[in-house]
């Protein structure tokens, strides 16, 4: 079979990035044009850049085939760029790409796979899917078991056992087998048992970080009404869980409404802050961001650091649903956060009503 000459680069997210000649830049960029195929915009379609990759192949085939002449074994060297820690729309679109580069086509079961990556990239995989045998939680733990040091180094690796992951689960929805919601098929392959055991282990270490967390209730805006809806917020400093978001969305028991936790606000030793609702609550972030930058912008000017904004969320697939802090490590404290929190609260109920049933 023909294969490709590609080599793989990492850069900083939100980069701004323009086309360049057998140059194809997946998942950051902040364009969607042949040749740079980002959704992180607010011009981008609701999607993902996988699932715009199967919707839209002539932003890469217009790219890379420009005379619509050459076979893909004459092409030159190719680079692919995305962002710093690929996740798993990165590399599912790496996956993608590469693939219609070589059969100029998408087939149904590309199209399953940049759907089932839509619901992943949005937040928005089924309660219902055992995640010990759903490809997003497996390649979690995959990731998990990297060994590298350099920030280079667990890139290139992140690929690597990315894309051989995603070949397989492709390959094998090519023979028929389900490949989503199906942890007899991971067991049965021999390949996963560590990495299910990885999966059922790390809901013992999100209970560890519920342990030394903080939860609370907060009034966030509808995307469909200006009125308020009450959530359950947790906030966790420096997580241990690799599936943190799923277990805490999921986790009825702990949640001070019962109902699973809405919103979920962590923090690292870096400064490096990420909030993200739950799309299923139907609430949103809007006008956060602002505050946040403010605040940060004032704090990096007593203390001469140069600014870096927060990302907002602002983009059809995300809708301002999460909130992601400076790359560079906030300035901010967690008290310092809590309090644009409290901030924004006041805000919100001076503007909006409170619905009533939460």
């Amino acid at each position: 079979m023909t294969s490709l000459n590609i080599t793989y680069e990492c850069v900083p997210y939100g980069a701004h990035l323009n086309p360049q000649s057998n140059v194809l830049v997946l998942d950051v960029g902040r364009q969607t044009q042949p040749g740079v195929i980002d959704h992180h915009h607010p011009e981008a379609p609701p999607e993902c850049t996988a699932s715009l990759l199967v919707k839209n192949p002539e932003l890469i085939l217009n790219h890379i085939y420009p005379d619509h002449q050459i076979q893909p074994e004459k092409l030159p060297p190719l680079k692919f760029v995305t962002h710093r820690f690929p996740d798993f729309d990165a590399i599912v679109s790496l996956f993608l790409a590469e693939q219609i580069i070589l059969t100029g086509e998408v087939d149904e079961d590309m199209v399953a796979l940049a759907e089932y990556t839509k619901l992943v990239d949005s937040g928005s995989l089924p309660r219902t899917y055992d995640l010990t045998g759903t490809p997003y939680a497996i390649l979690r733990a995959l990731f998990s078991q990297i060994k590298q040091e350099t920030e280079t180094e667990v890139n290139q690796e992140r690929i690597r056992i990315g894309r051989q992951f995603i070949k397989f689960i492709y390959e094998k929805t090519l023979e028929g087998y389900e490949v989503f919601d199906n942890r007899p098929f991971y067991q049965a392959t021999g390949a996963y048992e560590k990495v299910i055991k990885i999966i059922e282990n790390d809901y013992f270490t999100y209970l560890q970080d519920l342990r030394r967390s903080r939860a609370f209730l907060l009034d966030l805006p509808l995307s469909s009404s200006r009125r308020l809806k009450r959530v359950d917020a947790l906030l966790v400093q420096n997580p241990e869980s690799i599936l943190l978001k799923e277990w805490a969305r999921r986790d009825r028991e702990h949640a001070p409404l019962h109902e699973g936790f809405g919103l979920l606000i962590t923090g690292n030793k870096h400064g490096r802050f990420m909030l993200g609702v739950d799309p299923e609550k139907g609430v949103n972030l809007k006008g956060l961001a602002d505050i946040l930058n403010e605040l940060e912008k004032n704090k990096r000017e007593r203390t001469g650091r140069p600014f870096v904004a927060w990302y907002d969320g602002n983009c059809p697939l995300f809708n301002f649903r999460i909130i992601a802090g400076p790359q560079d490590g906030s300035a901010l404290s967690i008290n310092e956060l809590v309090e644009a929190l409290k901030s924004y609260q006041r805000y919100l109920h001076q503007e909006y009503s409170l619905q009533k049933t939460s």
